[in-house]
């Protein structure tokens, strides 16, 4: 096919011009040849290295010469791409085990690469081009193509996705009809993989194209548009390989706050509902792209979101994982943050204080220690009669738990001193109630879980009943109908 008479067909532009077309159009056709790079590598070495000289050679053609796009050359030219790359993509390498990490794990490569680049290069060129109608090439580029092109997305190879990125970001820019469907088919994309598979491995390069394409959204925003982050975007981060394209759902998500604030609220909500509970490098990332958003957040939004918000960055500042503390702690060292958190500090300073000062002291790292000092004198600064209020409150919420704590077990030492002179337990054996915590059970010598037992009512919530009820309870003359001993240790 790329040889004629012995020798390698010539250059188009090495041709007079009437023949120059025709030759293009015969190099393109012969590069729909396919060749076997997986399963015999070594075969047909001659030839595909022919092809490749041939790809490269129109890549040049096309790049350095004005109209040679010719109608003719457009269905051609599709077809290569097509041919070439519209294929099956090989079963995942790791379909269920642990997510893909880019800095630890090798990507499975695509052993056609030499081809496929160049197949890749010419498309983009032409796309490129200042000769390039897209009035024409509307006829050829069409939803099939583009639902065939967003499959690829799925391969292992990130240099296919990159390019792949490229190329339906040009598309979308040249082809106006094909928006629309085009962000059709990435939601039900996303869809499949939230809820379906959570595998996929072109969702970082389709959210960087999604990134741009939300940057460029006209003002007002459509409904379809808001539609689009509450229910596609931001289920996304109930995903377990977050990691993987987090930075890119971040920018997405800020870019249409930037565009639209009154959004903030419903987004913030749902990033507290879908906090990660046991996985702190996932927390870490919500706590960045939290502040992330803070950073563009309308002081008049702000007031909507402030107290849950805050409330689960005292968890956060709580949290026995350093890096969580930390990273919540460092919001301190944001200079807008402190001045929202200041215009608001009668709100949030009651919410933050408890969290920030028991883990001043109780909390195991140093470095924690430090930040939460750093954050304390911020808001002691902030207003000294607010700080005295809380560090006041705070003592006192404290001293009445100790009381509570110490009437409870004064509490205990009554019933286990009266179920003691209970006249209907043997010397030497105890009968227990097992509806409570082991350190108890001795307390109760008279019987086993019952709903005729005041005690175990009492601790079921079947009953009104409170603990000095049961203290007033005589005991000896209403022992329970079921009971059971055991041997005192």
């Amino acid at each position: 096919f790329f040889y004629q008479g012995g020798n390698k067909f010539l250059s188009p532009s090495d041709c007079a011009p009437a023949e120059q077309e025709k030759l293009f159009v015969q190099k393109l056709r012969q590069c729909c040849v396919l060749f076997d790079f997986l399963s015999d590598p070594l075969s047909d070495l001659k030839w595909k290295e022919v092809k490749r000289a041939a790809l490269s050679e129109m890549v040049e053609y096309i790049t350095h010469n004005r109209n040679v796009i010719t109608e003719p050359i457009y269905p051609e030219v599709v077809h290569v791409f097509a041919v070439n790359m519209f294929r099956t993509l090989p079963p995942s390498s790791n379909p269920t085990g642990a997510e893909f990490d880019p800095e630890e794990d090798e990507p499975t490569l695509e052993a056609a690469w030499p081809h496929l680049q160049l197949v890749y290069e010419f498309f983009l060129r032409f796309l490129e081009s200042p000769d390039f109608q897209p009035n024409i090439a509307k006829k050829y580029i069409d939803q099939k193509f583009v639902m065939q092109l967003l499959d690829l997305f799925d391969s292992e190879d990130p240099r296919e996705r990159d390019f792949l990125k490229t190329t339906l970001h040009r598309i979308y820019g040249k082809f106006l009809g094909l928006r629309a469907y085009i962000r059709k088919h990435i939601n039900n994309i996303f869809y499949r993989f939230i809820y379906e598979t959570e595998h996929h491995n072109g969702i970082a390069e389709l959210l960087e194209i999604l990134g741009s394409i939300i940057n460029g959204f006209a003002l007002p925003l459509k409904e379809e548009h808001k539609i689009f982050l509450l229910k596609v975007l931001l289920p996304l981060h109930k995903v377990k390989s977050l990691s993987v394209y987090h930075p890119q759902l971040a920018y997405c998500v800020v870019q249409f706050l930037e565009k639209d604030s009154t959004l903030t609220e419903p987004v913030v909500m749902a990033l507290l509902k879908y906090w990660p509970k046991t996985h702190s490098p996932k927390e870490v990332m919500f706590l960045n792209e939290l502040e992330e958003i803070l950073d563009v957040i309308e002081p008049s939004e702000f007031v909507k979101v402030m107290e849950p918000l805050f409330r689960q960055l005292a968890k956060c500042v709580s949290s026995p994982h350093f890096q969580v503390a930390e990273r919540a702690l460092y919001y301190w060292n944001n200079e807008y943050i402190m001045s929202l958190i200041s215009d608001n500090a009668a709100k949030i300073l009651p919410i933050m204080f408890p969290a920030l000062y028991r883990n001043s002291k109780t909390h195991w790292n140093k470095t924690i220690h430090g930040l939460i000092y750093n954050a304390l004198k911020l808001f002691m600064e902030m207003n000294q009669k607010l700080f005295d209020d809380c560090t006041q409150q705070f003592r006192a919420e404290k001293n009445k738990e100790k009381a509570k704590s110490k009437d409870r077990e004064e509490a205990w030492i009554k019933i286990e001193n009266l179920a003691k002179s209970n006249p209907q337990v043997s010397e030497g054996h105890t009968a227990v109630c097992t509806c409570v915590p082991s350190k108890e059970l001795k307390l109760f010598p008279f019987c086993l879980p019952s709903e005729d037992c005041l005690v175990c009512c009492a601790e079921h919530d079947q009953s009104s009943w409170a603990l000095n009820d049961i203290l007033a309870y005589d005991l000896r003359s209403q022992p329970c109908t079921k009971s059971s001993e055991m041997p005192v240790n």
